[in-house]
């Protein structure tokens, strides 16, 4: 990412309203599966109301960090060595 990306992920102000925080979790859904987001998710439950908690606070940091840290989602470089770490169950699989 350039750093003028950087910068606007770094400075990025929390969400105020329910249509902000849909907004960003939209924008987060591409990394869904990577970024752990559920007290934000939360918010955006049927006649739940909005507040602001520090767990809120932390996975919204979490998120902007995850979204700068390098390397975001890459393909392996199959030409260097890497690790593979892998999680299974004995009775269910997940997706």
């Amino acid at each position: 990412m350039k750093e003028a990306k950087f910068q606007a992920i770094q400075d990025w102000e929390a969400p105020t309203n329910m249509t902000e925080l849909q907004s960003l979790l939209g924008l987060k859904n591409y990394y869904r599966r990577f970024i752990r987001a559920a007290p934000l998710a939360e918010l955006l439950k049927k006649n739940k109301q909005w507040v602001w908690s520090k767990e809120c606070q932390g996975a919204f940091e979490g998120l902007k960090d995850a979204l700068i840290e390098e390397p975001i989602l890459i393909l392996p470089d199959f030409s260097k060595a890497f690790k593979i770490h892998t999680d299974a169950s004995d009775f269910a699989i997940g997706g």
